[in-house]
């Protein structure tokens, strides 16, 4: 269920996961948290306390533990919380260095080369490129493209699975996006692996401006970084607001 006129964060907004930490626990008043929790499947009446706690560094930004009334029960849900305020909010999921990802998905060592090549971790191994810093995926020979492409094309699912929703114990069971744009206010929840689906659509392809989109999914080189090391590193992008488009 979606955002209604009615809703605290329509009229405010909201600026990071403290606040919607704070809505939970106040959830006996909040409109929209007794949405949050009906969508997650709680009967309102049956609820006797609700905790709200903020994480960091794992791909849950909340837990929201939940006390049963009579049972005794203490339920937990992981939220991982997507804040947007343009239109389209091309939002940064996941970001680490190559060698990260290597232990990750057993990525292998040709493989490696060529991403620390379109990074910058390893400078171009032939003149003429558009980035004298980098080499873009277009740029590499038809057989290493062709490789990249095997390899995230088989590992696909399982990369996807790891970027959106992590692993162990605080790996993340729901996605909230939030937006707040100019007169737009508005939220969803969405189970986070109706997520998952949704930005596994499409192939592996090597796009145009030389980057690597697997389905939905957008694998850049970080950049930025005001030119220090941590611009070589990797980076995958979605935009949370396609959530709203989807049932």
């Amino acid at each position: 269920m979606d955002s209604s006129g009615g809703s605290k964060i329509a009229k405010d907004g909201f600026n990071n996961e403290i606040e919607i930490a704070n809505k939970f626990e106040n959830w006996e008043e909040d409109v929209d948290a007794q949405q949050w929790l009906k969508t997650m499947g709680y009967v309102l009446e049956e609820i006797e306390y609700v905790h709200a706690e903020v994480l960091h560094g794992y791909k849950t930004d909340v837990q929201v533990q939940v006390t049963i009334k009579l049972k005794r029960i203490i339920d937990a849900q992981n939220l991982q919380i997507k804040l947007v305020s343009n239109e389209k909010g091309f939002n940064q999921i996941d970001k680490r260095w190559i060698r990260n990802y290597k232990e990750m998905w057993n990525i292998p060592d040709n493989i490696v080369e060529l991403l620390k090549y379109y990074t910058g971790e390893n400078k171009p191994y032939r003149n003429n490129t558009k980035d004298k810093r980098r080499m873009f995926m277009n740029e590499f020979t038809e057989e290493e493209q062709d490789e990249i492409l095997e390899f995230f094309t088989q590992n696909k699912m399982l990369i996807l699975l790891d970027i959106v929703k992590g692993r162990g114990k605080f790996a993340a069971e729901w996605i909230l996006v939030a937006q707040k744009y100019e007169n737009i206010f508005r939220w969803t929840l969405k189970p986070i692996n109706v997520a998952i689906n949704h930005y596994s659509e499409g192939e592996v392809l090597i796009t145009s401006r030389g980057s690597l989109k697997l389905g939905r999914v957008t694998m850049q080189r970080k950049g930025g970084d005001a030119g220090r090391d941590t611009a070589n590193m990797l980076q995958f992008k979605v935009d949370p607001t396609e959530l709203f488009n989807i049932n």
